[in-house]
């Protein structure tokens, strides 16, 4: 079994809680990775605005943990920034780890700082979280629905491309998600958000979203958190299978990726750790997912995207 997970929020916990990433309370750590097959793990440094008083420097406290934490452990996992590192990697019996930003006021609105993320390994970028930053806005509710990208925004967004870094959709507004449409000229991806039209919360795409997503050739990995699956506190795999039954008869097999939001989700978790993914992977199979639709949900669908915008 092969797995990529397009987003997790160790990396703050180990930082946080002074956490190992080898064997640790986390529900992303390298022994549950080896488990689950990891390929590859997006690690976000996610910093909450209202709680930083510079977010790029609390940014770089994540980063330097993180990459601690890696170095510490380089027979097992190692910092990838393409496919064929990912697979250098795969090689060397490591897991790869892609990193990515989850708040785009970590650039603070400097076209130079895009540059100095990039070297440090950073190739994807959500766009914001739940606060307007200089790029646009969020969809912590409707409020901003229809508050599309700032100007900055938008210079940032086609800097990202030309450097290969990924835009990441996931908690950026209705409107923000049609500008990033019109013009971004690869794909971009949703890192961890589900189906609007099963359960009606903001941070998750409409069916049109996800249609034109899948038309870009982007992809949108399945949030295991129980406010974007359904009413119940826990999260099951009884709603993980309603979304991406619609994702699939919506948009496609091939948009559908896996982006637990593991360590960022405090709710409940029937499939408890990534080590366990596996669980969902004999599911999809009872529910007659074929191998090949299974395959591109775990970790195909992540692979083209990445060939296509990552050099």
């Amino acid at each position: 079994m092969n797995s990529i997970d397009l987003h997790c929020d160790t990396a703050i916990r180990l930082l946080y809680e002074n956490l190992e990433l080898r064997d640790s309370i986390c529900k992303v750590d390298i022994n549950k990775l080896k488990k689950a097959g990891a390929l590859a793990q997006v690690f976000a440094h996610f910093v909450e605005l209202n709680l930083v008083e510079n977010p790029y420097e609390e940014f770089k406290k994540i980063n330097k943990k993180l990459m601690e934490e890696i170095e510490k452990n380089s027979d097992e996992i190692e910092v990838v920034t393409n496919l064929d590192e990912m697979y250098k990697a795969k090689a060397n019996s490591k897991i790869g780890a892609f990193l990515s930003i989850e708040e785009g006021e970590v650039l603070e609105g400097k076209i130079e700082r895009l540059k100095e993320v990039y070297d440090l390994g950073i190739r994807f970028i959500t766009l914001t979280w739940n606060f307007e930053n200089t790029i646009g806005y969020p969809n912590i509710n409707f409020k901003y629905k229809d508050r599309g990208l700032k100007d900055k925004g938008k210079e940032l967004v086609l800097e990202m491309e030309k450097l290969g870094i990924i835009p990441d959709c996931s908690h950026l507004s209705d409107a923000g998600f049609y500008d990033l449409i019109d013009i971004c000229k690869k794909p971009f991806v949703a890192t961890h958000s589900n189906a609007r039209a099963i359960t009606n919360h903001p941070r998750n795409l409409t069916d049109d979203m996800i249609i034109k997503l899948a038309n870009k050739g982007g992809i949108m990995g399945l949030n295991f958190c129980s406010a974007f699956l359904g009413e119940a506190k826990v999260s099951t795999i009884e709603s993980m299978l309603a979304h991406l039954k619609h994702i699939r008869n919506i948009g496609g097999i091939d948009v559908i990726a896996l982006g637990t939001d593991y360590d960022g989700i405090e709710n409940e978790v029937e499939i408890k750790d990534i080590g366990d993914i596996g669980i969902l992977r004999d599911i999809l199979l009872k529910e007659k997912f074929t191998n090949t639709e299974i395959d591109k949900i775990f970790y195909k669908n992540v692979e083209r995207m990445i060939k296509e915008c990552l050099k």
